[in-house]
């Protein structure tokens, strides 16, 4: 009698949906490890879903919603992620080379150690996303909103961030050689141990910005901003300073 009464438990109990990589698009939906390369999901609701190591190489996912989706160690390599919303997404260890996020609403989202060589994040809204160790070596970012993101050992060798909002970023041992900076604001940045080895920031923002123990060779501050910052030696510029630390 027992057991019967334990079966019965069971069988009313309500059970988890399985992953089905051909259900539809959804919120919540769940693809973990399925191959979505090329498909066409432009303006496709999927907030909150689970994508866990999918594939998703030159699939079409311009103005889709992506709303605290979970893309971790996903395949995004030549998506199309124009205009797309993903503010509190995850896309830890995920592959976004050659990616396209140009606009993409990406607040608060996490690309922790992720592969973006070359990806387009051109007018992107960044603030306070995360990019701890992520590469994005040729990629572009000018006139991005990366204000408050986390840089940290992040590398940017010859990264266009023109224009782009770094307001107190995070750049700790973060490897911009030959980045151009032109006209970027890093009002407060946090450029400590950073490689700035050939990088253009004429005419930056850099007011109050701390570049201790920052690498410099060849790197231009034309007309840059450098009032209060506090400079490789760990002298405080003054409040006047343009183009020198004087």
């Amino acid at each position: 009698m027992l057991r019967h009464f334990l079966l019965l438990v069971l069988l009313l109990l309500p059970w988890p949906a399985l992953a089905a990589c051909d259900d539809a698009p959804a919120p919540g939906v769940i693809w973990r490890d399925c191959d979505k390369s090329g498909v066409d999901l432009r303006g496709a609701d999927l907030r909150g879903a689970v994508l866990t190591r999918s594939k998703f190489g030159a699939a079409d996912l311009r103005g889709a919603r992506l709303d605290r989706a979970d893309l971790n160690f996903a395949d995004l390599s030549g998506a199309h992620l124009d205009q797309a919303h993903l503010p509190g997404a995850r896309l830890t260890g995920a592959n976004l080379r050659q990616a396209t996020l140009s606009g993409a609403l990406l607040r608060g989202a996490r690309f922790d150690r992720a592969e973006m060589n070359e990806a387009s994040l051109k007018g992107g809204q960044l603030a306070g996303a995360s990019f701890y160790q992520a590469i994005l070596d040729n990629a572009d970012l000018s006139g991005a909103d990366l204000s408050g993101a986390e840089l940290r050992q992040t590398r940017l060798q010859q990264a266009n961030l023109e224009r782009a909002n770094l307001y107190r970023a995070n750049l700790l041992q973060a490897d911009l050689e030959r980045a151009n900076l032109q006209g970027a604001r890093l009002e407060q940045a946090r450029l400590e141990k950073s490689n700035l080895q050939y990088a253009d920031l004429r005419a930056a923002d850099l007011t109050r910005a701390s570049l201790v123990d920052a690498r410099l060779f060849d790197t231009r501050f034309e007309q840059a901003s450098l009032g209060g910052a506090m400079w490789v030696d760990r002298k405080r510029c003054r409040l006047d300073a343009i183009g020198t630390c004087q």
